[in-house]
């Protein structure tokens, strides 16, 4: 995020706290429809829909309007500021918007999103009891948000032309991207980098051994460091253009959300090139994320969200999302109907002892966000 609009938000966060409110290829940043009043009794059939890209299969909005009636206007970002910019300036128009959890936590207590009604979702009880304690970590209570999909960040590999340079390579650890040494054997073949800072420096600090959610200015400062030391050997930060660069051997390491690269392994299988993709959970621990359908305070057609995100939560449209877009589901209903190769794939649904490695991205405070993106622009830059 650019320092600009990193100073709109910490700018409108402080205003909204000072009124006393209470992953993608090619992605397209929409500018959303018209801003409208709240609907009143017997809203307009229609429901506006703000997505991360590629990341619904687009047969469940056709299915979804011929059970309702309601059309769906979807538009699509593919980064968390985006849609945070919109959401705090207030009046995006969208009924539902899907953040992820750890940017949620602190919209919540913006007074950004409406509370749910249960009585209107009675498919709530097709929903993973842990997955819901897991979310309760941002949204106590989950009084505000359904999952959509969940999944972790890790490192994805082009196999052939890793193992050629070093067979011996730490794949299955944050080594391989942290450790200066390291990352400069693959300086030539291409390095990409989420451009996700809380993510990125929670990775870094649990490679250090240190709290992953530390908001120690000295722990920051020890990251920074890591990341500089890797600065030169980094070809991409970006959060989505790195599914086809690996699919297509542009590059041969990312650090990147589960479902993406295990997309960008399929990509590859499907062109027939002989690129083979692999994704590992790093031993030394990573992020477990979320991310939630929510209903915006000021949303039109609020009647129209609730039956959209209770449609959502069919155990069979549940996984037919999760089988298009490689991620898992906290439709626990749904995971006998994933398809077995998605279902049984480490990479998807993480093993237990994996998964207890896996710990939370907690939203940081104001100041700490503040020293965090001036770390992350001078990683950015190089400076």
């Amino acid at each position: 995020m650019s320092n600009s609009i990193r100073a709109v938000l910490a700018g409108l966060m402080a205003a909204l706290a000072l009124a006393g409110c209470g992953k993608k290829p090619e992605p397209v940043t929409a500018t959303g429809p018209a801003a409208a009043p709240a609907a009143p009794a017997g809203e307009e059939k229609v429901v506006n829909v703000y997505n991360w890209s590629d990341y619904i299969d687009p047969t469940t909005l056709e299915q979804f309007t011929a059970e309702t009636g309601i059309k769906v206007n979807y538009d699509v970002f593919d980064s968390n500021e985006v849609l945070e910019t919109k959401l705090l300036a207030g009046s995006t128009g969208y009924d539902v918007v899907v953040p992820s959890a750890s940017f949620m936590e602190r919209q919540i207590k913006a007074g950004v999103f409406r509370k749910l009604d249960r009585s209107k979702l009675p498919n709530w009880s097709n929903l993973d009891p842990e997955i819901l304690e897991r979310v309760a970590l941002h949204d106590p209570g989950n009084e505000h948000s359904v999952n959509h999909m969940w999944g972790t960040t890790g490192i994805g590999y082009n196999e052939a032309k890793v193992m050629a340079i070093d067979p011996n390579a730490p794949v299955d650890s944050w080594n391989l991207v942290f450790d200066p040494k390291n990352a400069a054997k693959y300086k030539d073949c291409g390095i990409s980098v989420l451009d996700a800072p809380s993510e990125v420096l929670a990775a870094v600090l649990a490679w250090k051994g240190k709290d992953p959610n530390s908001q120690n200015p000295d722990d920051l400062k020890l990251a920074e460091e890591v990341l500089m030391s890797i600065r030169p050997y980094v070809r991409m930060i970006h959060s989505s253009n790195y599914i086809d660069a690996l699919a297509n051997g542009e590059i041969c390491v990312a650090v990147g959300w589960s479902g993406d690269i295990l997309q960008s392994r399929d990509r590859a299988a499907e062109a027939g090139q002989g690129v083979v993709v692999k994704y590992n959970v790093p031993k030394e621990g990573t992020i477990v994320w979320f991310d939630m359908y929510a209903i915006p305070a000021d949303a039109p057609h609020p009647d129209n969200a609730h039956a959209f995100i209770n449609f959502m939560m069919k155990p069979e449209i549940a996984a037919k999302n999760s089988n298009f877009v490689n991620y898992a589901t906290g439709n626990a209903a749904s995971v006998p109907m994933v398809d077995e190769s998605v279902r049984n794939d480490p990479g998807v649904y993480p093993p237990a002892e994996v998964k207890a490695k896996l710990f939370p991205d907690l939203a940081e405070s104001e100041e700490f966000t503040r020293l965090l993106n001036r770390s992350w622009t001078r990683f950015t830059t190089g400076q």
